[in-house]
């Protein structure tokens, strides 16, 4: 969506809502963006039980496999391109999805469990100690 505020978020977690069959209890996993925990936020979640957030370490976005695909898309399409009109751009963003959707490549975590953790644990005693 072009915009990111709470009721893009909400208008999101109705469609999961739909979507998902009812015996189901989502597990969504966020940043620490404001909009996912803003007070309308929170009321939905309230009124709808079944849904849990968790929320990735604050300074961890590697593990945020929406930003890394960001990152991506961000250093080997848009920094190389000049555009002079938003139309354009999405139009370059587009292309560049349909090329990387013909031949997909998976993600292969390269780290074991044991050692993911162990960076965030590192990390959170990191922020920890600079406050």
């Amino acid at each position: 969506m072009p915009r990111h505020r709470s009721e893009e978020i909400i208008r999101f977690l109705r469609l999961i809502d739909r979507e998902t069959p009812s015996d189901v209890d989502p597990d969504l996993i966020v940043d620490n963006s404001s909009t996912h925990k803003s007070p309308p936020v929170k009321r939905w979640l309230e009124r709808h039980k079944r849904f849990q957030m968790h929320f990735t370490p604050t300074g961890s976005s590697w593990l945020n496999m929406a930003k890394r695909w960001f990152r991506e898309i961000n250093q080997k399409r848009i920094r190389r391109g000049s555009f002079e009109s938003v139309k354009q751009l999405i139009g370059a963003i587009e292309e560049y999805l349909d090329q990387h959707n013909r031949a997909p490549k998976r993600f292969v975590w390269t780290k074991n469990v044991d050692m993911i953790l162990s960076k965030v644990a590192r990390c959170k005693e990191a922020l920890l100690a600079a406050h």
